[in-house]
């Protein structure tokens, strides 16, 4: 049925609205309503008014608001991606789309890529956890080539922060000989100078273990999650986040 005006009544009441008179809780009613269309009509994962005001003359106002639209449905609505401004974006997260990566730029000094959003993020936590703070999120998909890969590497070392790369890939729907192979050609290609921690695991995990020990890179190689995090963090050197630092900074 969508939006019906008895579900902003409910709303309104349950907010005590009702009191502050008519002249407040149409529009109210009615704002709703524009919000529900626009969430459904243009794929939205998000629809923010905050703060909503009312004024002492009982004027409803939206005094900031966010919207956040969803990428996947993005081609359906030009006039949304007609508003994006490239400027206001950071230049390796406009690279990284155009790759179809998933990246965003953190403040940290080692580069991760991964395959897998979940595993990206516990892959960022067992690096703090080593000591150290992660210098983005990359997820290069589960599906992922020797093309993504080659992106990836390019990006993380554009970022002049990056001093080491952690690769932390489970092989699921791509077996890890071939993540492996991946990984060789796109190094040699990418020509990688920095350290490299690989940490294999899932489907025929030893035989691209086996390749990456055999393939002359200076490549380090390991099993368990945590051991691989101490070893990038041991080569590139402890780092906190300013935030942290500065946390304990005497005034």
């Amino acid at each position: 049925m969508g939006y019906q005006s008895y579900n902003g009544r409910k709303l309104a009441f349950g907010l005590g609205l009702p009191t502050l008179e008519p002249a407040v809780l149409n529009p109210f009613i009615s704002m709703l309503g524009n919000l529900y269309r626009l969430f459904m009509e243009k794929n939205a994962s998000l629809v923010e008014i905050n703060p909503l005001v009312i004024t002492q003359d009982k004027l409803l106002i939206a005094l900031d608001g966010k919207v956040s639209f969803d990428d996947n449905g993005l081609f359906k609505h030009p006039d949304v991606q007609a508003f994006r401004d490239l400027h206001e974006e950071e230049p390796l997260e406009i690279e990284a789309t155009n790759n179809s990566l998933n990246y965003v730029k953190l403040e940290g000094n080692i580069g991760c890529m991964v395959n897998g959003a979940g595993l990206a993020m516990a892959t960022m936590d067992v690096i703090k956890l080593a000591g150290s703070e992660p210098a983005n999120f990359l997820d290069v998909g589960g599906g992922a080539t020797k093309e993504t890969v080659a992106a990836g590497f390019r990006i993380l070392l554009k970022d002049r922060n990056v001093k080491g790369i952690f690769i932390n890939i489970f092989g699921g729907i791509v077996r890890c000989e071939r993540i492996a192979h991946g990984v060789i050609e796109a190094a040699k290609e990418v020509g990688i100078k920095l350290p490299v921690v690989v940490r294999l695991q899932g489907t025929n995990a030893e035989e691209g273990r086996k390749l990456l020990l055999e393939s002359g890179l200076k490549v380090d190689v390991a099993t368990d999650l945590w051991e691989a995090a101490q070893k990038i963090v041991a080569m590139t050197g402890r780092k906190r986040a300013k935030a942290a630092a500065s946390a304990h900074t005497t005034p």
